[in-house]
């Protein structure tokens, strides 16, 4: 099995704190639907004919499409690719795109899963990252997007930032928990170099972000979700029983995927492709996209591994180590492992090195911590 990733790089205003590829000129967009179904033809063969079991809309803003846009978008797909019966096809949207025909369109396409953009459902907050909606949009488009039968859905929501206590995290989460959301995508404000936050935090004209503030914020997130009835199936990622997000999972399962459009990028397990993240340049490329390519080394490979694996609530699953990688990458995990198991930060159980609660905090750094450095010893 296997999935399409599309990134549409429009978006009506630029949030202060966000470092994907966009633009908020809408100009180019005819010329952009083009070269994105030239890619796509180009490119059908990418995925060796396995069954695609998951589309993703992402961006930039999807909702940003109109209908014909996407029915031309999805027709082309479903001509090129083996799409399975009852694929999840998910379409990231701006709660200030979203209204009952928009939701009935999007359904009649095959959209049948939103990601929703909230963020907050605080005034204060929305207005600090230089959101587009406003607060009542925040909660009514999710019961507008039920009220259309999509039960499928998910929120994002962001925490760790300045103007949010500890009072209105609770009251975000409380508030998603109550509209029986069954998805939440949580993510500590991260200050990226050169965003309009990263300018704006260094000429003091808006307070940094707290790593402690964060820290604390994330703990609470897995209290309350926990208490709800959520898993914790991946670091930012939470979800009633039976619905995770099968598209991001695939990502964490290292199955193959195929990348559509400006800066997105490509996987097929021995090698990572990635699309010119430029719209002009990518359009007049007419779907000769591909920037760079990197071929990954076995060892490579096994830290990619690691670092996916650690995210996840499952863990590394030493079986899987030893089958693609040997009986000694397995030992020299083990033994890698044992400072956090010692310092309660990991756990080793059912064949899985797996991390715990405190251990979610310092994911990134003890995946580093585990990586095979062969390639950098050995000079490669």
């Amino acid at each position: 099995m296997a999935g399409i990733y599309l990134h549409i790089p429009f978006c009506r205003q630029a949030c202060h704190y966000c470092n994907f590829h966009f633009s908020t000129s809408l100009k180019g967009k005819n010329d952009f639907i083009a070269a994105l179904l030239k890619e796509m033809e180009l490119r059908k063969d990418y995925t060796g004919g396995e069954p695609i079991e998951t589309i993703y809309f992402g961006g930039g803003t999807p909702s940003l499409l109109d209908e014909g846009e996407l029915g031309r978008i999805m027709e082309r797909i479903n001509a090129l690719f083996p799409v399975v019966e009852g694929a999840e096809v998910t379409l990231e949207a701006n709660p200030d795109d979203i209204l009952p025909p928009q939701l009935r369109s999007w359904r009649e396409r095959g959209i049948n899963r939103l990601s929703i953009g909230i963020q907050s459902f605080f005034e204060e907050d929305l207005q600090w990252m230089n959101r587009a909606h406003n607060a009542q949009q925040a909660i009514e488009c999710i019961r507008m997007a039920q009220g259309e039968g999509f039960n499928n859905l998910s929120i994002d929501l962001i925490y760790g930032g300045p103007t949010l206590p500890d009072s209105h995290w609770k009251e975000n989460v409380d508030r998603a928990i109550t509209l029986q959301v069954p998805h939440l995508s949580c993510y500590a404000l991260t200050v990226e170099p050169k965003t309009a936050l990263d300018k704006m935090i260094h000429l003091h004209k808006k307070q940094d972000v707290s790593p402690d503030d964060q820290a604390r914020q994330f703990l609470l997130l897995m209290d309350w979700t926990a208490g709800a009835g959520y898993e914790h199936y991946e670091i930012s990622n939470f979800a009633k029983p039976g619905m995770r997000s099968r598209h991001n999972s695939s990502y964490w399962q290292g199955k193959t995927y195929l990348g559509l459009g400006p800066s997105a990028h490509s996987f097929n397990c021995t090698s990572r492709e990635w699309n010119i993240a430029n719209n002009s340049k990518y359009t007049a490329a007419q779907g000769s996209a591909v920037a760079e390519l990197e071929v990954l080394t076995p060892v490579q490979q096994m830290n990619e591994h690691i670092m996916i694996g650690l995210r996840t609530m499952e863990g590394i699953d030493l079986a899987m180590v030893e089958a693609r990688f040997g009986k000694e990458e397995v030992r020299r995990l083990q033994r890698e492992a044992e400072q956090y198991i010692r310092a309660g930060k990991m756990a080793s159980m059912e064949g899985c090195l797996r991390l715990t609660r405190e251990g979610r905090l310092l994911a990134d750094g003890i995946a580093s911590d585990l990586f095979n450095d062969a390639d950098a010893t050995s000079g490669s």
